[in-house]
């Protein structure tokens, strides 16, 4: 008989090759096997269990326990530090650490304003990151969340030189529509 295979309640596809989730347990590492990571990034300050390490180990993935690094009682109303989500975004925009899996304890506050900064930095619109963010999230959105994502300064993120492919496509992507609609603009322009 076939194993089943159980992903984390949390778990998503956000990219190709970049995935999110909450905190891994037992009956998830056969669904995560199958994944091939070479890298989790942790966002929360919580250790995984000896089993998820050990697991880990086995399966040589590199664990980068940003939450526990960076973490520190934030400012104000601040959810999570920049400094968490410039060095993880940078992490993640780094080709090198693919395939790549963020997740926090919960998979909702810190990985879900991980990737609303990471969506803001993809040129989303702002209610479509709202609608993803609110999707995850459920009732346990976060209002001092999607206040930071709207914030965050993406001047902070120093891009990588290896740049993971979905990122550089959609990049020459919104280029290219940017020069349509200036080349659109000039036609409309001249026609006047």
């Amino acid at each position: 008989m076939d194993k089943v295979l159980t992903p984390p309640e949390q778990f998503g596809n956000v990219e190709k090759g970049l995935y999110r989730s909450d905190m891994l347990s037992p009956p998830h590492l056969p669904f995560i096997k199958n994944l091939k990571l070479k890298t989790i990034l942790l966002l929360s300050p919580e250790v995984p269990t000896r089993s998820v390490s050990n697991f880990l180990e086995e399966n040589n993935i590199k664990l980068v326990h940003l939450g526990i690094k960076v973490w520190k009682p934030t400012p104000g109303w601040q959810p999570v530090s920049e400094e968490l989500i410039k060095d993880g975004l940078e992490m993640v925009l780094d080709a090198e650490n693919y395939p790549i899996l963020v997740m926090c304890t919960s998979g909702i506050h810190e990985t879900g304003t991980f990737i609303g900064c990471l969506r803001k930095l993809q040129n989303w619109n702002f209610t479509s990151i709202m609608v993803e963010y609110r999707s995850f999230a459920g009732n346990k959105a976060r209002y001092v969340n999607e206040q930071f994502i709207e914030l965050f300064d993406m001047d902070l993120i120093t891009l990588p030189r290896n740049l993971p492919s979905w990122f550089i496509e959609q990049r020459k992507l919104l280029q290219q529509e940017e020069k349509e609609g200036l080349d659109e603009e000039q036609i409309y322009l001249r026609q006047e």
